[in-house]
Order: C-alpha cells, then structure tokens, then sequence
C-alpha cells in the first residue's frame, strides 16, 4: 500500500513537471514571436532609415517639388539669360559682331522672344535704328526689360556732357570707340540725323508672337528671332514653327532682313521634359533645324541666305550657334 502512494506521488510530480514544461514553451514561443516583431520592426525602420534623404524630404515637404516645378520655364523664358551669354570678361555680345549696321541704322525692326531685352537696347544703341520693338511671352521679362532701358539711359545721365560713353547692360557693354553712334543724356545721335530720345526708339511688350494679332498691320525693315526658334517648336509643334516663319515673311518690307539664331536639335533633347506639352511636340516633330534654310527658301520664299557664324567668336559655352540672315 506504502508503495502504491508513492508511485501515485510520482506520477502528479511527472505531470506537474510535464505541464510546466508546457507552460515554459508556450511562454518561449510567444517571446521568440515577440522577438521576432521587434526584430521586423527594426529591419523595417532601418530601411526607411537608408532611403535616400532626397526620397525623405519629399515625402516630409511635398510642397518642395512643387516649388522646384514651378521655377521651370517652359518658353525658355530665363530669368538671368544674359548673365549665361555675356560673361564679366567681354565688352558686349559677340553675337552683335557679326550684325551689319545698314540692317539696323534708320530703320523699323522687331526682336522676337527678346527675354530682358539686353540684345534690344544694345543694337539700338550700337546701330541707330529708327525703332525697336521687343516683344515676349513673359510679362515679367518685359518687366525686366524696362528696367533695363531706364537703368542704360540712368547710367548715360550720369556721363559728362559730350563724353563718348557705352553702357553696361545686364552685365554687358554696349558701344565702341569705332562706331558713328553716340548716346548722351538717353539720346541716340547718328551722323547728320536728327535727335531722337531712347525711350522713343527702344519699346517693349508682352505678346505670343505665334498667336498675336496686334502686330498685324505693322511692318518691319529688319526682324530678329535669336535663340527663339526651339521654343515656339517644343510648344507649339511643327504648324507653329511654320506660323512664325510665314508671319515674319508677311511683316517684313520688300527687300527686309530677317537674323535667326536656331538652336540646335541636341538642344531640343535637352529641354524637351519642361513641359508635358513641349514632351509631346518632341515626338512629332518632323521639320528638324537643319531643314529650317531649306523651308525658308524654298517654301516661304526669302530669295537669299547669308551665313553669318564663321565670323563669330568669342561665344561662351553651349551658344556656338549658327547664325543666318535671310532677305526677302
């Protein structure tokens, strides 16, 4: 009988032991899951840790990217274009070099896409004209421009009476000792010729050239469209390029200059993702710069092309353009 309680002793011992053995792994198991957890966690927070920063502070600042799209300039509209073109080091625009002073002394002209209106006010002053019209999608450029003509002629104030004076615009100088031009107190004199005050031959206005009517009934000696032609062709697609040239024929005297500066197609690839709009006409267009001449002779009808680029130098990096003068 002794030995039979015993033996009962022994077996509630075994299943004591049995069920706290239970109960011992039940609990390991829920702490290695627990473990486990934490352990995913950890990886998961080590990842969002490793992201880039750029990544980050996008999802932290949404508005940022918005921000960085809305300084995009689609129309090629640049803020500080000419500080890009002119560097500290050079007298004036190397473009303006190559320019012939009979295209511009005395007669009516209008500079497309004129941005801030450095290159306007310049050729006025180097050369004389009658009148200048600068004209640009962007309102804010033709602010620019404005100002930058009352700053030219604030600056020629200041000179000394009869004194020979060229003016820094935009971070360029217009003007050289060998030219017939003078300007003194904002007036431009020009040989025997009368007169005339700056403000009255430099103008400039906020117009989509491609769509505009405003400038119908109006003609022109001599035209410009310096590094223009790209962005009317990302924007407005091939009929658009076509529109521009045919306008500028129809504006155009008998026997009229028109001076274009294209951009090449390299430059078209470069900018094409400005816009959705300019992505698109990048797919479809057909009339690549290098058959602009052909286009212009043959289709629009201007009767002779002059290539004016060999005679270019000294142009910063990037604007080693073509330049070609086309007569009507």
């Amino acid at each position: 009988m002794g030995q039979d309680k015993d033996d009962l002793k022994k077996k509630k011992r075994k299943k004591r032991s049995r069920s706290n053995e239970k109960s011992v792994e039940l609990v390991v198991a829920n702490e290695a899951k627990q473990l486990q957890q934490q352990e995913q966690e950890k990886v998961i927070a080590n990842e969002d840790n490793q992201k880039p920063k750029q990544q980050q502070q996008a999802n932290q600042n949404p508005n940022k990217k918005k921000k960085k799209n809305q300084e995009s300039f689609p129309f090629g509209n640049y803020k500080n274009y000419y500080g890009y073109r002119i560097s500290n080091d050079m007298d004036e625009d190397p473009r303006l070099k190559v320019l012939k002073k009979e295209w511009f002394q005395g007669k009516v002209c209008l500079d497309i896409g004129c941005n801030s209106g450095v290159m306007t006010i310049h050729i006025a002053n180097k050369f004389g004209c009658r009148s200048i019209l600068g004209v640009d999608i962007d309102s804010s450029r033709v602010g620019d421009a404005q100002w930058h003509l009352r700053n030219f002629v604030r600056k020629q104030n200041h000179a000394k009476p009869g004194e020979k004076k060229s003016s820094s615009v935009g971070g360029g100088a217009a003007g050289s000792q060998e030219q017939s031009i003078s300007l003194s107190n904002g007036e431009i004199k020009t040989g025997n010729r009368e007169t005339k005050d700056l403000f009255q031959i430099v103008s400039f206005q906020k117009e989509n050239f491609v769509h505009t009517r405003n400038l119908d009934e109006n003609r022109y000696d001599t035209i410009l469209c310096l590094s223009v032609t790209k962005w009317i062709h990302l924007n407005w697609g091939d009929d658009g390029l076509i529109t521009l040239f045919s306008k500028i024929w129809r504006l155009l005297n008998p026997g009229g200059i028109f001076v274009m500066e294209p951009q090449p197609w390299k430059s078209y690839e470069k900018n094409r993702r400005v816009s959705e709009t300019t992505a698109m006409h990048h797919r479809t267009i057909v009339l690549r710069p290098e058959h602009f001449q052909e286009i212009l002779l043959d289709k629009i009808g201007f009767r002779t092309v002059e290539d004016l680029t060999s005679s270019l130098s000294g142009v910063s990096k990037g604007f080693d353009r073509q330049i070609l003068a086309f007569q009507k």
